[in-house]
C-alpha cells in the first residue's frame, strides 16, 4: 500500500532533486556522520559519510528504482540517507578493525526517536515514518541472510513490516556503494535474496498464512514450516494494550473496551499505594495473579500497561497463549507535543526525564508479536468511530 502523500522532508527530496549534498544543509544530522570510521576492507570509499553520499547515487541508478511510484521513490531515498545513522553512536575500534555492531537496531531505534520528536521539521505520516525505520532495520539483512539459521524465517518476519522488492533496492545500492575487495560478493548475496525472496512468495508483500492462527505460531515456535495449516486452538481473546503513558489508552477501552475486565498496572498501584517511583515487581505479580484466574476460566480481559519493550510483551503473549487465547495488541500513539500538553494537565505528573527515556526505549509492536497488531494515532474522540484511526500494521 502507498501511503497517501505527506510533506515535510520527502518534498525536500523531489525538490533537491535527490541531491544527498543538498538536503545535508537542511538536516545537520547527516554532517554528524562525518569521520566516522569504517574497516577499510568493507568501505575503502572512506568515512559513513561518504558511503552514505554513495549509497544514494547508487541507488537512483537501478531501473527498477526508475520505476517506482513517487512515494516509494522519496522514501527510499530518506532510507538511504539515514541508512547507516546508527554507526554514530555503535561504532567502535575492536580487535584491530572498525566495527559497529548492531546499528542497524540502533539505527533504526534512533530514526523513530528523530522523526517522533520533531514531527514538524521531518512532516511524515506515521506510515511513512515506519517504513523508513524498518527499511533502516533490515537493511543489512539481504546481504547476510544465508548465514542466518532459519533464513526464510528472518525474510518472512521482515516481510510483515516492509515489501522485499524495496529492501532489496536499498540493499543493494548499500553493496554498490562501497569500495573494496567483498563488494562484488555482497552484490551476489543480495541477488540471491531477491531470488529466495520471489520464491518465498514475499516479494511484494507479507507471507500469505493459511490463517491468523498459523502466523502467530510461526512466529512463536522454533522450527515450524510456514506453510502448515493449523488448527485454531484459541477460544477467548486478551488485548495487550501498548504505548506511551498520556498517548490515549484508557481511552480507547473506555470507547472500545466493551466492557472486558481490565487489569490495569496504574490502577493496582493506585489500590495498593505503591508510589510510581518504587520497582514495578510487585505490581506486576499482582497483576499476573488476577490475569491467571481469568486465563483458567477462559475469559476475555485487557492487559493495559505501557509495555513499550518487545521482549516485555513477548513474556506476556507467551503466558497468555499457553492458556489459549488469541491475543491482540492494540498500539496507541499520540504526537510528541500533545503527550507534554497532557502531562502538564495530568494529576500524576510525570517528570520529563522520565518521559524522555520511556520514548529512548520505546519499541513499537511489530505485526509479527500477535495474533492481530492495531495502531490507534492521535488518540481517540467520541465522536469518531475507530474505524478512522485503527491500522493493521500488516497493511503498510
Amino acid at each position: 500500500m502507498i501511503p497517501e502523500k505527506g510533506g515535510g522532508i520527502l518534498k525536500q527530496i523531489r525538490e533537491s532533486e535527490f541531491s544527498f549534498e543538498k538536503l545535508g544543509k537542511s538536516y545537520p544530522e547527516l554532517d554528524r556522520l562525518r569521520g566516522v570510521l569504517q574497516n577499510p576492507d568493507y568501505h575503502a570509499e572512506g568515512d559513513v559519510y561518504q558511503h552514505t553520499k554513495l549509497v544514494c547515487q547508487k541507488l537512483m541508478l537501478h531501473p527498477d528504482w526508475q520505476e517506482l511510484p513517487d512515494r516509494y521513490q522519496e522514501l527510499l531515498f530518506l532510507s538511504a540517507m539515514f541508512h547507516d545513522v546508527g554507526k554514530i553512536a555503535c561504532t567502535k575500534f575492536q580487535d584491530g578493525a572498525w566495527t559497529s555492531p548492531k546499528h542497524a537496531i540502533v539505527g533504526e531505534q534512533e530514526f523513530r526517536r528523530l522523526v517522533y520528536r520533531e514531527a514538524d521539521r521531518f512532516g511524515l505520516l506515521w506510515e511513512e515514518r515506519e517504513m523508513v525505520a524498518k527499511l533502516i532495520r533490515y537493511h543489512g539483512l539481504p546481504v547476510w541472510f544465508f548465514s542466518k539459521r532459519r533464513p526464510e524465517y528472518d525474510m518472512i518476519k521482515a516481510a510483515e513490516s516492509i515489501p522485499m522488492r524495496l529492501l532489496y533496492l536499498l540493499s543493494r545500492a548499500d553493496a554498490k556503494g562501497r569500495r573494496g575487495t567483498s563488494r562484488e560478493n555482497l552484490i551476489e548475496h543480495v541477488e540471491l535474496f531477491a531470488d529466495y525472496a520471489k520464491e518465498l512468495g514475499i516479494w511484494e508483500g507479507p507471507y500469505n498464512f493459511s490463517s491468523p492462527y498459523t502466523k502467530f505460531e510461526y512466529f512463536r515456535r522454533l522450527d515450524m514450516w510456514q506453510g502448515a495449516d493449523l488448527y485454531d486452538k484459541t477460544s477467548f481473546e486478551v488485548i495487550l494494550m501498548s504505548g506511551l503513558p498520556l498517548s490515549g489508552k484508557d481511552t480507547w477501552i473506555a470507547e472500545h473496551g466493551e466492557g472486558r475486565i481490565v487489569i490495569s498496572l496504574d490502577d493496582i498501584r493506585e489500590e495498593f499505594g505503591i508510589s510510581p517511583s518504587k520497582k514495578s515487581d510487585k505490581v506486576v505479580q499482582i497483576a499476573m495473579e488476577r490475569a491467571r484466574k481469568l486465563l483458567r476460566k477462559k475469559e476475555p480481559f485487557i492487559w493495559n500497561g505501557t509495555n513499550l519493550i518487545q521482549e516485555t510483551r513477548q513474556r506476556l503473549m507467551r503466558v497468555f497463549a499457553d492458556y489459549g487465547a488469541r491475543v491482540h495488541i492494540v498500539y496507541v500513539e499520540a504526537p510528541y507535543k500533545e503527550l507534554y500538553k497532557r502531562n502538564q494537565k495530568r494529576e500524576r505528573y510525570i517528570p520529563e526525564k522520565v518521559l524522555e527515556r520511556m520514548i529512548d526505549k520505546l519499541e513499537i509492536p511489530a505485526p509479527w508479536e500477535a495474533y492481530k497488531v492495531r495502531v490507534i494515532q492521535g488518540g481517540i474522540s467520541s465522536k469518531e468511530t475507530s474505524e478512522n484511526y485503527i491500522e493493521e500494521i500488516s497493511n503498510i
